[in-house]
């Protein structure tokens, strides 16, 4: 009896400290992405002192009006979509990898991302609007419209029977090359100035953010989140398995495919936006696994701080490494992540997920 009632407290003390640590590690997360926030205003081809830049941010009234123009007009945007565009892509990648018990899976590996792209390029290059009713928007429509499709076709095969993990990574690089050979085709068929903008998307870049952009793309992060927070403990839950969520009371059904269409939305409009960006979806949810662990509570925060201080960090790299020049973006994430895939490739073949 003893022993049970000394069990309980040191328990809860240890389930507190757990907490407290995870809480800490996202608190330095968030103040490791403002400081990355920071130096991306700060750098450029006209680089300013960082604590020009933080004063500037604080104080803007007060700043010269050369750098309140230049932090606030023209850097702001393209740092603040590196932020929104990294948060989103990782938060996709998270609940892909939760839903299909898959640790590749992310909208660039399983041909989301690809497949967003093709739908914007038929836009450019053909003018085709798969949606007529919305022809303002058909970029981002069409790219939406591609990626769930897509996702859909992902979540019908992940629930046959006898389909693996490894089935589902052939299934997504099938459709990488199958989207890759069709934009291919449309730039062939393209004119100067639409081949121009196709390739692009092709390369991943943020340098024509604008603040509407940057709007569009926090407001479909803003609306996944709080769905996503909703249904953490369900999320959690499947990370058990099926059987075990369900009978938890999990509709595993339903959550799958509510979470798919997210995962489409917070895929595309990216896409549609700065082009293809690859393996923020796959490194930044992995990261924060490692750092916080599958409590979706934790998880969830975390990827998101996660995907955005990667795609800040790379955002400054991107500026640093030929001076006078802005690498495409994509080019650095995909030298970054592929590294990183390899390694778990040959993670999963020691151990399962």
């Amino acid at each position: 009896m003893i022993s049970d009632q000394t069990t309980i407290p040191a328990g809860s003390a240890h389930y507190k400290a757990r907490s407290l640590r995870r809480v800490l590690i996202l608190t330095g997360m968030t103040i490791a992405l403002f400081l990355s926030f920071a130096v991306d205003l700060a750098t450029g081809p006209a680089n300013y002192p960082l604590s020009d830049v933080i004063f500037a941010l604080l104080n803007p009234s007060d700043a010269s009006d050369q750098l309140r123009v230049v932090i606030w007009e023209i850097r702001m945007p393209v740092a603040l979509m590196a932020l929104t565009v990294g948060a989103a892509l990782s938060t996709a990648g998270a609940q892909m990898q939760t839903i299909l018990a898959n640790p590749l899976a992310s909208p660039f590996t399983l041909g989301i991302s690809a497949a967003a792209g093709f739908g914007a390029a038929l836009a450019l290059v053909l003018g085709v609007a798969i949606l007529p009713a919305f022809v303002e928007f058909i970029i981002p429509i069409n790219a939406f419209v591609m990626a769930m499709g897509t996702a859909l076709i992902i979540h019908f095969f992940s629930r046959m029977r006898g389909v693996t993990v490894e089935t589902i990574v052939l299934l997504g690089i099938a459709l990488v090359f199958t989207f890759n050979a069709l934009l291919a085709l449309l730039q062939y068929l393209a004119s100067e100035q639409a081949l121009a903008a196709v390739v692009f998307w092709t390369m991943g870049s943020l340098v024509k953010a604008t603040w509407s952009k940057v709007a569009i793309t926090a407001i479909a992060v803003a609306i996944a989140l709080p769905l996503f927070t909703r249904q953490a403990w369900a999320l959690t839950a499947l990370r058990l398995g099926d059987a075990k969520a369900e009978s938890f009371g999990v509709n595993v059904q339903s959550l799958r495919l509510k979470t798919m269409l997210l995962v489409s939305m917070l895929a595309a409009i990216p896409v549609s936006f700065v082009g293809t960006i690859g393996f923020i979806g796959l490194v930044g949810p992995h990261i924060a696994r490692m750092l916080v662990g599958e409590d979706q509570r934790f998880f969830l925060p975390a990827s998101v701080l996660c995907g955005a201080l990667i795609l800040s960090a790379t955002s400054v790299l991107s500026k640093l490494l030929i001076p006078g020049a802005i690498l495409p973006i994509g080019v650095i994430t995909a030298l970054v992540g592929v590294p990183f895939f390899f390694s778990l490739i040959f993670a999963s073949r020691r151990k399962s997920w």
